[in-house]
């Protein structure tokens, strides 16, 4: 074809999807739990945070400092659920604009929402433990530190069944 790119490849909408489409796939799935695992240690670290100041007692400078790792962690874990968020969004759209890209939409992804249900939960959790954060500095008290530390479990059930879901998609 003449003022064509030889190098540039045209995909139809039916095309079988080659090695790179594979790949392009398997990078942005791997940002993706990326940027995951950075946002659970966020989720895993904040409430143990909480529970130490908690148990500082009245020290200021021990809480000052606590309260000022708990604010960056908490700005951290934002930013990395905000990047698992747009290469999710990918992953799970990504067929609509990305010729010959997997799709998990159709039959048989039930899993999917499950897990996007159980994904909002850990929002939430990750949400509550950074209000309490900002309630310290604006004076208010926590939560006792044994209820601080049964909050820090939570997570780790929600992420034992968000793990099953993906792995097993029982329905």
């Amino acid at each position: 074809m003449k003022g064509r790119m030889p190098h540039v490849q045209s995909y139809a909408p039916f095309a079988t999807p080659s090695l790179g489409d594979d790949m392009a796939y398997f990078w942005i799935k791997t940002a993706h739990l990326v940027f995951v695992m950075a946002w659970m240690g966020g989720v895993f670290y904040l409430p143990r945070i909480l529970v130490n100041i908690a148990e500082a007692g009245n020290e200021p400078a021990v809480r000052a400092r606590l309260v000022l790792m708990g604010r960056r962690l908490y700005r951290f874990g934002h930013m990395m659920f905000g990047m698992a968020f747009a290469f999710g969004l990918v992953l799970w759209l990504g067929y609509k604009v990305i010729p010959g890209f997997p799709t998990m939409v159709g039959p048989g992804a039930g899993w999917l929402h499950a897990k996007l249900a159980l994904v909002v939960l850990m929002l939430v959790h990750f949400t509550v433990a950074g209000r309490w954060l900002k309630g310290v500095d604006a004076g208010r008290t926590l939560p006792s530190s044994k209820a601080l530390r049964w909050f820090n479990e939570l997570p780790v059930l929600l992420l034992v069944a968000i793990v099953f879901l993906v792995l097993a998609k029982p329905f």
